[in-house]
């Protein structure tokens, strides 16, 4: 379904947009990514909408059957690329499991604001960016999802979201459909 409206309290949602990640082999330049996700949160920001940053630092508590990483992380690894410009307003989530929502209080944090919508980029497509975009969907947010402003290391995942799941969660368009409907809006 293609992006049809903007409830009047949107949050944007940048997931794993980090120094430690966004080095990895994706299947799209993260350079575009990027500059997609800038463009929205500047939109956002420039309507006094709700930012939120969700860096992960670690992985869930108990067995897995994949661990990406043992150890502690590098030095910096976990901190926002320079490119989202952090504000002290923004919300920041640090997440253990690919969702933003789980064993965090973004669900708290958004509701207290009113937020009936979220829009969501970032990486990965089929892990952070689809859990997010899972658990807003289970906790009643209206979703949205810039498909331009997504990508993800394997392509048969970064397609099956976008293909199959994303369609049964919300609706999709470009990061420019967003930003349009954000412009036809008085801040």
């Amino acid at each position: 379904m293609s992006i049809t409206t903007l409830d009047p309290n949107t949050a944007l949602i940048i997931v794993d947009l980090q120094k430690g990640i966004v080095g990895s082999p994706f299947i799209h330049p993260i350079d575009g990514i990027v500059d997609r996700s800038r463009a929205l949160l500047d939109a956002f920001r420039e309507q006094g909408l709700p930012v939120v940053l969700v860096n992960v630092a670690g992985v869930a508590p108990g067995r897995t059957e994949r661990r990406p990483h043992s150890g502690p992380f590098p030095a910096g690894w976990t901190d926002f690329i320079p490119e989202l410009d952090q504000q002290l307003n923004d919300i920041v989530v640090t997440k253990r499991t690919w969702g933003a929502f789980a064993n965090t209080d973004l669900e708290a944090q958004l509701k207290a604001l009113d937020v009936t919508q979220v829009v969501i980029t970032g990486v990965a497509t089929g892990t952070g960016v689809e859990a997010t975009a899972r658990q807003a969907y289970e906790h009643g947010f209206n979703v949205t999802l810039a498909l331009d402003a997504m990508t993800d290391s394997r392509p048969e995942a970064h397609d099956y979201s976008i293909k199959n799941v994303f369609p049964r969660l919300g609706e999709t368009g470009t990061a420019q459909d967003v930003i349009d409907l954000l412009a036809t809006r008085s801040p």
